[in-house]
């Protein structure tokens, strides 16, 4: 009977020594683990969603991607930059209006149609709203945009003042004094020339080319034989010796938007100025000192590119109003031929001056070539 009852107590202790050996066993400890995480996993588990709930998590999170960034998340636009736009030339640009010649060299003896095709390429982004490039040794016409336009030249006026002046072979030393008519009372410019300083003819129009002085032209154009009407009478006269069919002038100093001109016709008075070598030396000469009541005065050229080493420039003239804009005419030599340039109205002071160096540069790495006559005359 006593060992009945001890079997039973005897089964029950053995199973708890067994349970306690496995439990401290490796293979015990990773039931256990594995149990662990089963458990946990079903604990943080979250019930499915339902058709709705996804639905409206995919709207959440659309919404979300689509919310602009914020103020600091996004990069600010390269300065001068147009803003709202961003600063990529558009693809397939048109030709700007009135383009007409300049031309890839790889295009020579392909048809006209095939020859304007090449406008744009090699425009290089002139900004100039009148361009007018040529060849003065074979005529051949390098670029031309807008040259049909009769515009106001501004201070390219000075240098028929000088052609007629020169022409006149008045004495470079007399001495003219300044006055007060010839003071500007059209566009109120400044001068640096007091009324009642005296200077020579020749320095006078040394500063009214280099420096575009309005007082000095003005005063060439005074004390010319004959007085004011008698000089205007002989610009417009000169004018139409020049073969400049749509050229006008009434007054010497460019002020007055009256005084216009075309590419064409400028060409011809660029010439006329480059043959005369006073206006040669006054147009490209760096700068030049002028004494009034004992005081020195420096003046400097307009055009910048006089100073540059790299330039041959023959002869140069800039001009500016309102009415027509910013101007330059030059002729310079380029690939050992005589090349005129003809900027007007360009929009900017540096513009001028940067469509003459993309010139130079097309013409140096030949990128356009001498236009057919035919093609010179395409619109």
């Amino acid at each position: 009977m006593r060992l009945k009852l001890a079997l039973p107590l005897q089964k029950a202790w053995i199973s708890s020594l067994v349970c306690l050996g496995l439990a401290a066993s490796p293979v015990c400890a990773k039931a256990q683990q594995t149990t662990t995480s089963s458990t946990s996993s079903t604990q943080a588990a979250k019930p499915k969603s339902t058709n709705s709930t996804k639905k409206k998590q995919q709207t959440a999170k659309s919404t979300k991607n689509s919310a602009p960034k914020s103020t600091a998340d996004r990069k600010a636009a390269p300065a001068g930059a147009p803003q709202g736009n961003r600063a990529v030339a558009p693809k397939n640009a048109k030709a700007p209006a009135g383009a007409k010649a300049v031309v890839p060299a790889a295009n020579h003896g392909k048809s006209a149609a095939g020859t304007a095709a090449g406008v744009v390429a090699a425009a290089g982004g002139l900004r100039s709203n009148v361009v007018f490039v040529q060849d003065l040794n074979s005529k051949a016409v390098l670029y031309s945009r807008n040259e049909q336009v009769v515009r106001p030249i501004a201070s390219i006026t000075k240098l028929m003042t000088a052609v007629i002046i020169v022409d006149a072979k008045l004495p470079m030393s007399e001495v003219i004094q300044i006055t007060q008519a010839d003071v500007d009372v059209v566009k109120h410019s400044r001068s640096r020339l007091a009324v009642g300083a005296k200077h020579t003819r020749g320095d006078l129009m040394h500063l009214a080319l280099m420096s575009s002085e309005n007082r000095a032209a003005h005063a060439l154009g005074r004390t010319y034989p004959g007085g004011m009407t008698a000089f205007v009478n002989a610009m417009n006269a000169k004018a139409r010796e020049l073969g400049m069919a749509q050229s006008t002038f009434v007054e010497p100093t460019g002020l007055s938007s009256a005084n216009v001109s075309t590419p064409r016709d400028l060409v011809k008075l660029l010439q006329a100025s480059a043959s005369r070598p006073a206006i040669r030396f006054y147009t490209t000469d760096h700068q030049h000192e002028v004494r009034s009541a004992g005081h020195p005065t420096l003046f400097r050229n307009t055009n910048m590119l006089v100073t540059n080493p790299s330039w041959d420039i023959k002869v140069s003239k800039t001009g500016f109003i309102n009415e027509a804009g910013q101007c330059l005419v030059m002729v310079a030599r380029i690939n050992n031929r005589d090349t005129a340039i003809v900027l007007l109205n360009a929009e900017g002071k540096g513009t001028r001056i940067g469509d003459a160096v993309k010139i130079k540069q097309m013409i140096q790495s030949k990128q356009v070539a001498a236009v057919p006559t035919e093609m010179a005359s395409l619109n």
